[in-house]
């Protein structure tokens, strides 16, 4: 059974977690949302000086891509909240040398997906923790709302937003929702669980901007192009695999429409924020 938020206050309250990433899209809210449950939160940053985190944290510098240098930062840590990044293997074996009980990793949707290149990465390093002999549980978020932000010039410059498949329906999820069921799942007492979590609407990409115009508050157009006319339009900003890859994931969510779940109800007790609320949140992005 899935805890409540207030279960899983009561639970943290003695507890000390180190959050990876604290700077990051998700964990910054992580941090915030630990903080909201006093909970003890020791953070890792490459600049301290930089980062900008609440009073009351420990932060320390550090980096995953080097983590041999991390092994101090365990010392009297019960969780981690791992992002997954650098040597995930070697950071992992830290943490159990240190006596950490539990580690959440934040993953990905695509690591359910047989085949897809970016869920086997995110599976590997799932693989990792299952392996360990530590409790741990897993955070699948989907498609972020903040991919919209790539849309962000097109939308300040022209307020049209060109793409292909329409009919492609996703389910945005606001990185503050996917960063609150971490922290419940940091001190939950339940172990072994998967969420993935999604926003509350399945969404085409004309509803999308629609929900962008609404919490933005400005007219923003959407125009379908073909897969080959989006491949030529935005050739010069990503790299051809990731061309490839989202064009593959457009086309098979147009038949298989990305699923709406529970989670974040059922963890959190209240519903998922909307695309709107996220953009309302980010408005200044596309102004």
């Amino acid at each position: 059974m899935v805890r409540s938020l207030e279960t899983a206050e009561h639970e943290g309250a003695c507890v000390k977690i180190f959050v990876t990433g604290a700077t990051g899209t998700v964990g910054r809210h992580v941090v915030d949302s630990l903080l909201d449950q006093k909970v003890e939160v020791r953070a890792l940053t490459r600049r301290p000086e930089t980062a900008g985190l609440p009073s009351g944290v420990d932060v320390v510098a550090g980096d995953l891509e080097k983590p041999d240098a991390l092994a101090e930062h365990f010392e009297g840590i019960d969780r981690l909240y791992l992002v997954v990044a650098g040597e995930t293997q070697k950071v992992v074996d830290l943490a159990k040398q240190a006596g950490v009980q539990r580690i959440v990793l934040l993953s990905s949707a695509s690591a359910a997906f047989e085949g897809d290149p970016t869920g086997g990465f995110h599976r590997a390093a799932e693989l990792v923790v299952e392996n360990s002999g530590v409790g741990w549980a897993h955070v699948r978020p989907g498609m972020f709302a903040g991919n919209l932000s790539d849309w962000a010039e097109a939308i300040r410059t022209e307020a049209v937003v060109r793409a292909p498949y329409d009919a492609a329906r996703q389910a945005p999820v606001h990185e503050a929702d996917v960063a609150e069921v971490a922290a419940a799942a940091l001190v939950a007492a339940d172990e072994g669980k998967i969420y993935t979590v999604t926003g509350p609407e399945s969404l085409t990409k004309s509803e999308q901007v629609r929900a962008l115009s609404e919490g933005v508050g400005r007219e923003i157009q959407f125009e379908e192009l073909t897969p080959d006319q989006w491949r030529a339009h935005v050739r010069d900003q990503m790299p051809e695999f990731v061309i490839d890859w989202l064009l593959g994931l457009w086309a098979k969510t147009v038949d298989n429409p990305e699923q709406v779940l529970p989670t974040v109800q059922e963890v959190l007790g209240r519903p998922a924020r909307t695309l709107v609320q996220w953009a309302a949140d980010h408005r200044d992005e596309f102004r």
